[in-house]
């Protein structure tokens, strides 16, 4: 869970709901409640309430505030910590939402929930569940929740509900011009970077001559992918990364999903029939990485003959991705026989998947690691991290921890895509060891922190290792972890926010976020972060099987072994105490 506090993975349920008394003579709106029978008061008692209630207002309407003492006059609205957001009030209720928990990589679980407490019954009541954000009527007493796709209304109280009205949107239409939004969506764009661009200089160009510049091209705009291409051209004027002009309105086609089986085939010419050459090997417990053949039960091996997809057959003038074409998510039987004939065949039913890039990456992660493990006999960890995600850190987690005795450690952050976690891998990897601890039975020591590498690290980058991927090999660098190996990174790290869509839905990204160095000097970005040791991936090496820069990994930090032997000292001798 990702905490508030901190970019990191700290704790859940972090906020209260506090009243604050602005003045002395307030009663405390959270009184202790008794059990005891309450006696009705007099009818002539006087109905203006006691001294206190309500706000104190002057001739000018003003309430007043009693500043001496006011950060003492705290209570905590009765109810338990939790995610809350959206707070707001109506006459004698609060309202607010209970919120989820941000697990990086995956939901909750949990759905939100628009909440009613009743400052006089102390209660709380759940009013709507599934949805997060609610507008509230200017007198308070209604709200408007959007649920799925329709805008549902409430009344504003603890039994509102049951009130729950559909408001219809039907019939609701608007007429535009497609040229007046393109107009409007330059304007858009161009102030957003205006106001909102890292530095104010612009990186030194005259952003409204740009303007004049770009705003002439509007008239030979056609169609809304030809505003995209005007405005990239006006914001790559500035030199920045992550400059993004991104969707609008116009639709692209859906492309067909294919019932892919995780494996490759291969025509016999001579039998004009199709084998199966090389099935994917995937880790099935996970579903993002499940091979389809590889699943239990699937009698299938590579050299078989595919003679029919579905019951239709399978000869070598046909493609048999055009019998999987738009079967993406129903179960595919094939016909397969170890002969290029139907006698004896059988048919094999599986699951199909319509990706493989997640295999792809699989195997040639494991590749990789089969070669250090082969090159080093065993003492080195491998562990690719193919960006500072969701994907990422999901990786860092299978990978870190199991290998964390190794005597060395290659990480491998080529082709990185960035993200925003490197600081989270970083603070791991930097752990120092500040003690020991022994038991018993076992002769090896534990470490204080529980979590730490001893080892020897080294880490490898290339072209493709952008943004957070750029951030992480500097900062291993910074850390003294450990040397790079590889090829100047893409030199990307000026950081983007986004301040809603554009009037028809598209997207602008405006870099906000500068990079620099602990001296305070501008670093990384329109140049990338240096190796220490450069190695090109040739493209001779790399058809003949090879990979220079992961070889010259693995041949550092057998050197830096050598070298420089780290083990954690033997258990002392057993303590004698008198």
């Amino acid at each position: 869970m990702i905490g508030s506090f901190e970019w990191n993975y700290v704790v859940d349920r972090e906020s209260y709901i506090y009243a604050l008394a602005l003045r002395e003579n307030v009663k405390h709106p959270f009184p202790p409640k008794s059990d005891e029978v309450s006696i009705e008061a007099d009818e002539e008692e006087d109905e203006g309430g006691e001294e206190g209630e309500g706000g104190e207002e002057d001739e000018n309407g003003y309430i007043s505030i009693d500043f001496d003492g006011l950060a003492q006059r705290v209570a905590r609205v009765p109810v338990g910590a939790h995610n809350y957001g959206g707070l707001s009030a109506n006459k004698g209720n609060l309202i607010y939402v209970r919120g989820t928990p941000f697990y990086y990589g995956r939901g909750s679980g949990q759905q939100p929930e628009i909440v009613i407490f009743s400052l006089e019954d102390q209660e709380e009541t759940t009013l709507v569940t599934g949805t997060g954000g609610y507008a509230l009527s200017s007198d308070g007493s209604k709200m408007l929740v959007r649920e799925g796709g329709n805008f549902n209304l409430y009344n504003a109280s603890p039994s509102g509900k049951s009130s729950k009205k559909t408001v219809s949107t039907s019939g609701l239409a608007v007429d535009r011009i497609p040229q007046q939004e393109w107009e409007q969506i330059f304007g858009e764009v161009w102030r957003r970077f205006r106001d909102f661009f890292y530095v104010s200089n612009m990186h030194g160009y005259d952003w409204e001559a740009l303007r004049r510049q770009y705003e002439p091209l509007l008239q030979y705009v056609n169609h809304r992918s030809d505003l995209n291409y005007v405005l990239s051209e006006m914001v790559a004027e500035l030199n920045v990364s992550h400059a993004y002009i991104s969707g609008g309105d116009f639709e692209i086609p859906d492309r067909p999903r294919f019932a892919l089986p995780g494996a490759r085939f291969q025509l016999d010419e001579g039998a004009n029939r199709y084998r199966v050459s090389m099935i994917m090997q995937g880790q099935n417990e996970e579903d993002r990485y499940r091979s389809p053949l590889t699943e239990i039960g699937i009698d299938i091996s590579v050299g078989d003959y595919v003679l029919a997809v579905d019951g239709e057959e399978l000869t070598g003038d046909e493609n048999p991705y055009r019998l999987l074409r738009n079967k993406a998510g129903q179960l595919i039987t094939l016909t397969v026989n170890s002969s290029p004939d139907f006698d004896g065949s059988r048919e094999v039913k599986y699951r199909p998947i319509s990706d493989e890039t997640s295999l792809k990456y699989l195997n040639w992660v494991e590749a990789n690691r089969d070669r250090v493990n082969s090159m080093t006999d065993g003492r080195v960890g491998y562990m690719h991290i193919p960006d500072m995600g969701t994907n990422g850190i999901r990786e860092f987690i299978k990978w870190y921890y199991g290998q964390i005795k190794k005597e060395g450690f290659i990480i491998d952050v080529r082709g990185n895509g960035g993200g925003n976690v490197s600081a989270m891998l970083i603070q791991r990897l930097q752990r120092d060891i500040l003690a020991l601890g022994y038991q018993r039975l076992r002769d090896d020591a534990t470490t204080y922190p529980g979590t730490v590498y001893n080892g020897h690290l080294v880490a490898i980058l290339n072209e493709t290792s952008a943004s957070d991927g750029d951030i992480f090999p500097a900062m291993f660098k910074q850390a003294g972890l450990g040397p790079l190996i590889g090829k100047r990174s893409w030199g990307g790290v000026i950081g983007i926010t986004g301040y809603g869509p554009l009037i028809d839905g598209g997207g602008v990204n405006v870099p906000q976020f500068g990079w620099a160095n602990a001296a305070g000097e501008w670093d990384i970005e329109n140049y990338g972060v240096e190796p220490d040791i450069t190695v090109e991936n040739d493209p001779q090496s790399v058809i003949a099987g090879g990979d220079p820069q992961l070889e010259r990994a693995i041949e550092e930090v057998l050197r830096r072994m050598l070298e420089d032997p780290r083990s954690l000292p033997p258990k002392p001798a057993a303590p004698i105490k008198r």
